[in-house]
């Protein structure tokens, strides 16, 4: 038998296998190879994060509260995740395919490199069609990996029945005469194939290897782009304010074990938004533009231009429109900022009651949310304002380092916009911003509410004296009363922390003589305007969440 007749490629399941692998191990240097790109474009151009924002500006709105309510601010993490596990699903079916059908398998890694592609050109903040180079990259580098890998499945030695023939022919060198072919190099499977098993180990290995080098490089070289930012962070000086807050009053902060803290930590600070990257943004090259309808002088401002300017310091607690009824999404801070409205009175702009043209306020962020505010509220006398500390520092940069926008009274999704970039005054009939164009109100004043935060759910507290806490918020407005009941008792008064200003929370405390028993407790707030908080249960779309909030405990 002819010694060059053509190998016989790897069969069955043996082969599907292998070819899994390949499609794993090419969807990992496509993965790879793009974040390495990025960093010579611009880390938010990978593709995991370009697909990852993509999906969250397509997930409808009740995914996106769902989301929000199972992993609270995990929820870019879990979907990060969830990401590279469809991939990892998708590169092992390409795989298999790829293993019967080499060039199909291959081009459909390339596909997946043009979803990547048009997501990242796509997104908001994308400025250029250079955004695409990663995921094209990652995906040329990928199908060529791949249809590479697949054909050392068709390197193999003899096919058996050649070789069984040959072995009826006498061999004249004798019957010691060892065989030519190199066992460690072709292997004969069961199933009567050869293939190349010592070629594709080294290939399968050398990929990996380059993969992961490729892909260490790449996120360090990404996390380097962030140092300058960084350190323009550390070199910040917040000047005293010219208007400083009030000290906390005595008796504002109740000393209660499960209540929340009258002040919120900065690291305890809820964050919810859709950056699936904090951006870090370099406090020495910001800029931020005011212009659009009613602007008679166009500014551009950088970061030591606000330094400049009177600063004002005030406590203000912030609360999230997907925030259920008891749930975590409010904090209390203190704020350093401009003031908006003398900055914008200073651009010449006048709100609609003293007959400016423009209602609404279009905050941009460096990562393309649009927010809108009203102007009549910005400029109603409120401390709206750009801030630029929190609690004492610059800005984290989880909460918009190194300005924000920061208004009371309203949800953040009409006012608290991060890494602000750009002001445009227009209108409400005009322009619908993010949330807006996904059914949620384009005006979002915060509802009163109140919630228990001691005891918890499912507690079991003993008999007798039980200290039921919690806060209560109603920014701008004020709390004025907070009420407890009992099962279906009557509504009992709660004891009132006092007051810090009408922008903060506050704090309350009933002490509950408890009876074994299961039981539950209910809290309602009053504001300052005489609304009672009400009884009736309302989703948090379109304008935010209301309800009472009730647990249940077992008294021992």
């Amino acid at each position: 038998m002819d010694d060059d007749a053509s190998p016989m490629p790897l069969r069955g399941i043996k082969r599907l296998s292998l070819g899994a692998l390949s499609g794993l191990l090419a969807g990992y240097a496509a993965i790879a190879v793009a974040e390495l790109v990025s960093a010579a474009v611009r880390p938010e151009s990978g593709p995991v994060i370009a697909v990852g924002g993509a999906a969250i500006d397509r997930t409808p709105t009740a995914v996106k509260d769902w989301a929000i309510r199972q992993f609270g601010t995990n929820d870019k993490l879990v979907l990060q995740f969830g990401i590279l596990a469809v991939l990892t699903l998708l590169a092992l079916a390409l795989g298999m395919v790829a293993a019967r059908w080499r060039l199909i398998g291959s081009l459909g890694v390339l596909a997946f490199g043009v979803v990547g592609a048009l997501a990242a050109t796509g997104r908001p903040d994308s400025t250029s069609v250079s955004d695409a180079l990663p995921s094209v990259v990652g995906a040329v580098v990928g199908a060529g990996l791949l249809y590479w890998l697949i054909g050392r499945l068709g390197h193999s030695g003899r096919p058996v029945q050649e070789q069984t023939a040959s072995s009826t022919v006498p061999d004249p060198a004798g019957p010691d005469t060892q065989p030519e072919d190199d066992a460690a190099t072709h292997t004969v499977d069961d199933d009567g194939s050869g293939w190349d098993r010592r070629g594709f180990i080294i290939a399968a290995t050398a990929a990996a290897a380059a993969s992961t080098g490729a892909g260490l490089a790449g996120r360090a070289l990404n996390g380097s782009q962030g140092q300058s930012a960084v350190a323009s962070r550390k070199d910040v000086v917040l000047p005293a304010p010219s208007s400083k807050a009030a000290p906390t009053p005595r008796g504002a902060a109740l000393r209660i074990n499960g209540i929340s803290p009258f002040m919120t930590p900065n690291d305890d600070f809820y964050r919810v938004d859709t950056a699936l990257v904090v951006p870090k943004v370099d406090a020495t090259t910001w800029k931020l533009r005011i212009h659009g309808e009613g602007v008679a002088r166009e500014r551009t401002l950088s970061f030591d231009d606000l330094l400049r300017m009177p600063l004002i310091e005030r406590n203000i607690t912030l609360t999230c429109v997907s925030n259920e009824v008891g749930g975590p999404y409010a904090g209390n801070a203190r704020w350093i900022g401009v003031r908006l409205a003398d900055l914008l009175r200073e651009c010449g702009v006048r709100p609609p009651s003293k007959g400016g043209p423009a209602d609404q306020l279009v905050a941009r962020s460096v990562d393309g949310m649009t927010i809108g505010s009203p102007v009549e509220d910005v400029m109603d006398g409120r401390d709206a304002m750009l801030a630029v500390g929190m609690n004492g520092q610059p800005l984290p940069f989880v909460h918009g380092f190194p300005v924000r926008m920061v208004v009371p009274g309203l949800f953040g999704y009409v006012s608290a916009c991060k890494w602000i970039q750009d002001i445009e005054l227009t209108t409400f009939d005009a322009y619908d911003s993010y949330w807006v164009k996904r059914d949620w109100a384009r005006r979002a004043p915060i509802k009163t509410q109140s919630r228990i935060d001691t005891p918890k759910p499912f507690a079991r507290p003993a008999a007798g004296t039980v200290m039921v806490a919690g806060v209560a918020w109603a920014q701008h407005r004020g709390i004025d009363k907070v009420e407890v009941r009992v099962d279906d008792g009557p509504w009992q008064e709660a004891r009132l922390a006092t007051e810090d200003t009408r922008d903060t929370w506050r704090q309350w405390s009933y002490e509950w003589q408890a009876t074994k028993g299961s039981h539950t407790l209910t809290v309602r707030a009053t504001d300052r305007t005489g609304e009672t908080q009400t009884e009736k249960r309302t989703p948090t779309v379109p304008d935010g969440a209301s309800g009472w909030h009730s647990v249940v405990v077992t008294v021992d």
